[in-house]
């Protein structure tokens, strides 16, 4: 990937003539289904560039309780867009149709109008959870047929793909925009992509500007993303292996609770009874002994596997946890 990186082709990003990025967002479009793909530093700016192109100020939109859009991007809809967020809670990130159903509002100078349904797939804080197709085929039918956009933040797309064998232009074909990251699990240091018509994303490049992310010789980190669309999909399916290997570890622990039952994909995400202490305390333990986690609370704790480890980095990490998750006053 460095070497693809230093050997990038490049030119001015800024006025549309870096060949690399070209061969990216092109790439990238293809392989979604979709007229056009836009490149920017980040998933945030993704994700925000995608709910403005469906709304105007003072517009809402729907998502799951727990998104990232909602969750970890300092509410930018509204600091940047003026847009309202209305959430509802699924199990593991995953919204039913049928609780949307009531909370389309408009026609009325009193109310907010809900332009856009945004649904994340696979879901972070859902431990990775693989949002089913059929559920998304419904929701966004449902939403195009009451006059609504529909996004999908798919930063880890690609791991939902390897996972089910469903292509990913087939999960995006559903969606009016998608958002794609380079730097989850496919491991390129920098860049995220939104995908969709091709008059959207001319639309999105001004935003882009705006919010800004316009680049000059950007092809050296569009080379690194290219290199991982093309090198580092298949192997997801390692990343998952690996994931599996804590799950059990949890699952066998006392006081460990996976959240929402299961790992699909390389999040595990596990509650952390107060015997253990807290989940704070079970991180600095892990830590101690060389294994990272991130405390999420309250009482929750999480693994992401990557292509940084190994499946025997994880079955060393798995034997850490067993080591340390004990209860207070036995450590």
């Amino acid at each position: 990937m460095r070497a693809a990186m230093a050997d990038a082709e490049v030119g001015d990003d800024v006025f549309d003539e870096d060949p690399t990025m070209h061969r990216l967002q092109d790439t990238l479009a293809e392989m979604l289904g979709k007229e056009a793909a836009l490149f920017v530093p980040s998933g945030t700016m993704s994700n925000q560039i995608g709910v403005r192109i469906h709304c105007k100020a003072g517009d809402e939109f729907l998502c799951e309780e727990n998104c990232h859009i909602f969750q970890y991007e300092q509410g930018a809809f509204a600091q940047l867009s003026g847009l309202v967020a209305r959430t509802v809670l699924g199990e593991a990130g995953v919204l039913r149709q049928d609780q949307l159903t009531d909370l389309v509002r408009g026609g009325d100078d009193h109310v907010v109008e809900t332009r856009l349904v945004s649904l994340e797939n696979t879901h972070n804080r859902g431990g990775g959870r693989i949002f089913p197709l059929d559920e998304i085929e419904s929701i966004c039918a449902w939403a195009h047929e009451k006059g609504l956009a529909t996004h999908l933040d798919g930063a880890r797309l690609f791991n939902a793909v390897v996972a089910t064998g469903i292509e990913a232009g087939e999960w995006a074909s559903h969606f009016d925009t998608v958002s794609v990251c380079f730097s989850k699990g496919l491991g390129a240091p920098v860049g995220s992509a939104l995908a969709g018509p091709k008059e959207m994303i001319r639309e999105a490049r001004r935003h882009r500007k705006l919010f800004g992310g316009g680049m000059r010789q950007a092809g050296v980190i569009a080379a690194g993303a290219l290199y991982a669309l093309e090198n580092h999909v298949e192997r997801l399916v390692d990343d998952h292996e690996a994931a599996q290997v804590l799950a059990e570890a949890v699952s066998e622990i006392d006081g460990l609770t996976l959240r929402g039952g299961r790992v699909d994909t390389n999040i595990v995400i596990f509650e952390v009874d107060p015997a253990l202490g807290t989940e704070a305390d079970l991180v600095e333990r892990l830590e101690a002994e060389g294994v990272l986690a991130i405390d999420i609370g309250p009482r929750a704790v999480r693994f992401v596997t990557h292509l940084d480890v190994t499946l025997d980095d994880a079955k060393q990490a798995a034997d850490v946890l067993r080591r340390v998750a004990v209860p207070i006053g036995a450590q």
